[in-house]
């Protein structure tokens, strides 16, 4: 199985920026789809954004379109997420997983979770 490494998560005042990494181990054809998933203490787990490693377009969740950034390092199997304007509704723990492309990964993955980066936002 893939293996996920998470990390980039921090304690960041309500404004502020941070830029979370996942790296994967291996990807196979059927994946195309690299996501962003959160989960805030009491609440479901919830997605985020996607992107496609083929093409790099992208899917953004719409409470974070316009302040947060999804991109891809294809050579380095790295994928960022670029936190900006962060507001305290934003604190969760983040999980990065893989699914068949952007528009089905927010109700499909392939992977199992890992143990994801924790983002604070404090206000």
């Amino acid at each position: 199985q893939a293996q996920r490494v998470e990390s980039g998560g921090g304690l960041v005042q309500t404004g502020g920026s941070l830029t979370l990494s996942c790296t994967y181990s291996q990807r196979t054809a059927s994946t195309d789809a690299l996501a962003w998933f959160r989960q805030a203490p009491g609440k479901e787990r919830e997605f985020v954004a996607a992107i496609s490693w083929s093409s790099g377009m992208t899917n953004y969740a719409g409470s974070v379109k316009g302040r947060f950034t999804i991109s891809r390092d294809n050579a380095k199997n790295t994928m960022y997420l670029q936190m900006n304007s962060l507001r305290p509704e934003d604190t969760a723990v983040y999980y990065c997983n893989i699914g068949p492309n952007i528009a089905t990964v927010p109700r499909r993955v392939f992977g199992a979770w890992g143990q994801g980066t924790q983002v604070t936002v404090s206000s």
